[in-house]
């Protein structure tokens, strides 16, 4: 019975240590993903979104605030992680290098695809991964599609890398890159900011890909009480489709936001 005594007390100090550490939590994410994510006009230190929204869900959930900051490009914003400068990304796919700095949160909070974008006067037939090979690629720095497509970029594709999204969609307006690898959705949100009239996204998509919240393995809220409760209330968030009301309502967000 002492041991017994002795492992609750243990349990119930773990929890009230884990409570004291983590006040608060930051999270952040890629700030060029609309409708998921992108910088507060009115507030360009903090991002707005809809993986933003559902951060403000789970802070209700469980009970602790959660700050969705902006950090930076998505480079650097990985870096942040892997040095435990931010406890959540509020966006990421699953691959096998982000095992070694963070930890992930199933179910996944949503699906995405990605395309291949090219001029609409572009002669590339795309179908199958393959047809790629020998063509000028261009994607964003640090950006994943799924580890079997990473791997097969890496080993058959050329792919250059510019920092951000404007950058890679104006180049390959002026045809330095014969195609973009970027997820649709954002896509279609950055050339309607930019008034972009000369590029299409080709069908299949190369990736479906599962977007996942994850936590710095070097987050002091990163304890087994804290994950177990994160994990509940994203399994509880995602039972209540709430992912879907929150990307229409942030896609017309945005599109109110470029009007202006």
């Amino acid at each position: 019975m002492a041991g017994i005594l002795i492992t609750l007390g243990t349990a119930f100090g773990s929890a009230a240590a884990a409570d004291e550490v983590c006040k608060k939590l930051i999270a952040t994410g890629n700030p060029e993903y609309p409708p998921f994510l992108w910088r507060d006009p009115d507030d360009e230190s903090h991002l707005i979104g809809a993986n933003a929204d559902l951060m403000q869900s789970l802070s209700k959930e469980i009970g602790i605030p959660v700050e969705v900051k902006y950090i930076g490009p998505w480079g650097r914003v990985q870096e942040e992680a892997k040095l435990g400068r931010v406890d959540l990304l509020a966006g990421a796919f699953l691959t096998l290098p982000r095992f070694d700095y963070m930890d992930y949160f199933y179910p996944a909070f949503r699906e995405t695809r990605t395309v291949i974008w090219v001029r609409k006067d572009s002669s590339l037939t795309y179908k199958k991964w393959k047809d790629l090979i020998g063509k000028r690629g261009i994607t964003v720095i640090n950006n994943s599609f799924g580890e079997d497509f990473d791997r097969y970029a890496s080993e058959s594709l050329k792919v250059a890398t510019v920092p951000s999204l404007e950058q890679a969609l104006t180049l390959l307006t002026l045809s330095r890159a014969d195609y973009l690898i970027y997820e649709e959705d954002p896509g279609l949100a950055y050339i309607a900011k930019m008034n972009i009239q000369n590029l299409k996204p080709l069908l299949p998509p190369i990736t479906n890909e599962n977007l996942y919240l994850t936590i710095s393995h070097k987050s002091p809220c990163n304890t087994p009480e804290m994950r177990g409760r994160i994990a509940k209330a994203l399994y509880k968030l995602e039972k209540q489709n709430l992912m879907n009301k929150l990307v229409s309502s942030n896609i017309q967000l945005w599109r109110k936001q470029q009007a202006k």
